[in-house]
């Protein structure tokens, strides 16, 4: 039985007949911030409630990486590989060295805490970019109940000069943020307010200043239903591949519903990966996920 819903015949082209989803693993309580891990083979990802890193690869299945992480969540690479992890519960973006310590880059602004870092990419000028919501401190599941004192956020960091800077403050539950293949757009998901029961579903889209460090506009660029998004990724072409609560929803560049992953739990995050960045891996609630596909994930550091 296929796994995928077409909805335009642009995404006919992007997905495979003989491929089918398949589940990797299980026995996780809220799988999020997948990173492929193309010299080593392996995807990382976190598994929050629990408060660890998990390992899957393909000679050795899933295997713990890491315990006692802070509640971890979103992650990526710098551009010299090292890995990029937020944190919930010491509000915290950290960088593993190359001999394994640990290095916290930030975790305060204007001298007050962040909230609880929830996702990070790296732009090409090796600035990090990560989004700061209250969903990590808002309960004791996730991260450990703690007092918010900074308006939820997006930060632009400078590993070079140390410099942080907030670039969206208007937002009121940023989550997942990805940039366009020549990074001239950002996209960032609003998942509106902790706690709130009808969360706002929207991926807003904003272009990116021609120096790197600022953003304008921020209109809507879609609304995710069923659900809403969560993490996203962007592809070679362009498209856009959101969470949602089905699954994984493909978007033109345009903002057009191209087609649809059905996945049976709801989808946290995902990002691309396998030799070829073709192989879509999915965190969804308690299982991993991958599905193969004939596009292959924009060249991100």
């Amino acid at each position: 039985m296929t796994c995928t819903v077409s909805h335009d015949p642009r995404f006919d082209a992007l997905v495979l007949f003989n491929a089918e989803l398949e589940t990797l693993a299980g026995g996780m309580r809220w799988c999020e911030g997948p990173v492929w891990l193309a010299d080593h083979r392996c995807l990382l990802f976190n598994d929050i409630p629990n408060d660890r890193t998990l390992r899957w690869s393909e000679e050795g299945g899933l295997t713990l990486f890491r315990t006692g992480t802070d509640f971890s969540n979103g992650q990526c690479r710098d551009l010299l590989g090292r890995l990029i992890t937020c944190h919930h519960r010491s509000r915290s973006l950290t960088r593993q060295e190359i001999d394994g310590r640990l290095t916290t880059l930030v975790s305060h602004f204007d001298g007050k805490r962040l909230n609880s870092p929830n996702d990070v990419v790296v732009h090409s000028d090796g600035t990090l970019w990560f989004t700061d919501p209250l969903y990590g401190i808002a309960n004791d599941y996730t991260g450990g109940r703690q007092a918010s004192e900074q308006p939820a956020a997006v930060y632009r960091f400078d590993p070079v000069s140390g410099a942080l800077r907030r670039v969206v403050s208007d937002v009121g539950g940023p989550n997942g943020l990805a940039f366009s293949p020549d990074e001239r757009r950002l996209y960032l998901v609003e998942s509106g307010a902790a706690g709130d029961p009808s969360p706002q579903r929207h991926i807003r889209l904003y272009d990116v200043a021609a120096d790197c460090c600022s953003l304008s506009g921020g209109r809507v660029f879609h609304t995710i239903e069923p659900g809403w998004a969560d993490g996203l990724r962007v592809d070679e072409h362009g498209n856009v591949w959101s969470s949602a609560g089905d699954g994984v929803h493909c978007l033109a560049p345009d903002g057009t519903l191209l087609g649809r992953v059905l996945v049976p739990e709801r989808v946290a995050n995902l990002c691309f990966g396998g030799p070829f960045r073709n192989r879509l891996f999915i965190c969804a609630t308690s299982s991993l996920y991958s599905l193969f596909l004939n596009t292959r994930g924009a060249q991100q550091p």
